[in-house]
């Protein structure tokens, strides 16, 4: 048996949801992974996606934010709505639900995360983002020892490799292609984490999002920031990945494309 994996960012549910669900009815992933929502957990259209066949859980947000995670299989547990705070600390925007998924071979564990942006930087939103990774780091670390299936899926607002940017030098010194943003998602591949696609595919000028603005999609001029990241039992069950850049063609469309995996699981 295959469980499929995707991770989009609809950049709002409302206004894409014709997309989405046409979408979800075509691909039928397993677990999809939908990142700004920008609507609170009430008005999530939850009827139009449990139609399809998915259960839903999300942790929603009045105008920014918000992710949902929908599954065919069931859900056994939501282990966490937001990443652990120090304590005394709040943290109101919500980025981060994780899960337990019921697969063929046994729980998997997936998270669905939105990473900051963090420009301008240098700046508070710029150092948000750096502790918001370092959170993820250590949350990352914590699961490592359950010795489970983890995928964490989600839009990283990271380009991990001059390969995945239309040009380099315009993207020097955004937040996103910062060296220390850098330095933060390598310090996660470290823990033992597999970037998915780059172990199944690795080809350059391979994008998930092209901006609005200046022409970027019809020009190709793309960046790759939405990504799966494995841990080592997942990885191991790796088959393949695919970024579908239909839906990013369409009438109204969100900027960023689905990234999808395939693991035998």
């Amino acid at each position: 048996m295959t469980l499929s994996v995707t991770s989009w960012n609809v950049n709002s549910i409302k206004a894409r949801l014709p997309n989405v669900v046409e979408w979800l009815k075509e691909a039928a992933p397993d677990v999809a992974c939908l990142q700004e929502l920008k609507c609170v957990d009430e008005a999530f259209p939850r009827l139009e996606i449990e139609h399809l066949g998915y259960n839903v859980e999300t942790v929603g947000q009045k105008t920014y934010n918000g992710v949902a995670l929908l599954s065919k299989r069931p859900i056994e547990e939501v282990a966490l709505r937001g990443l652990p705070l120090p304590e005394g600390e709040e943290d109101e925007q919500s980025r981060y639900i994780e899960a337990v998924i019921a697969a063929e071979s046994g729980p998997v564990r997936i998270a669905c995360l939105y990473l900051p942006n963090g420009n301008p930087a240098p700046g508070p939103k710029y150092d948000y983002k750096l502790s918001w990774m370092k959170r993820l780091h250590d949350r990352a670390q914590e699961l490592l020892a359950l010795e489970e299936p983890v995928i964490l899926a989600g839009d990283y607002n990271v380009i991990p490799r001059n390969a995945d940017v239309h040009d380099p030098a315009r993207w020097e010194g955004d937040a996103l292609f910062r060296p220390e943003t850098h330095d933060a998602f390598y310090a996660l591949r470290w823990l033992g984490y597999s970037d998915a696609f780059e172990q199944a595919d690795g080809r350059a000028y391979q994008y998930t999002f092209w901006d609005y603005q200046a022409g970027a999609w019809p020009k190709n001029n793309g960046i790759r920031i939405d990504h799966l990241l494995l841990s080592p039992r997942a990885a191991d069950t790796l088959e393949s990945v695919e970024i579908d850049k239909g839906p990013r063609g369409k009438e109204k469309a969100s900027d960023h494309t689905p990234i999808t995996g395939h693991f035998a699981l």
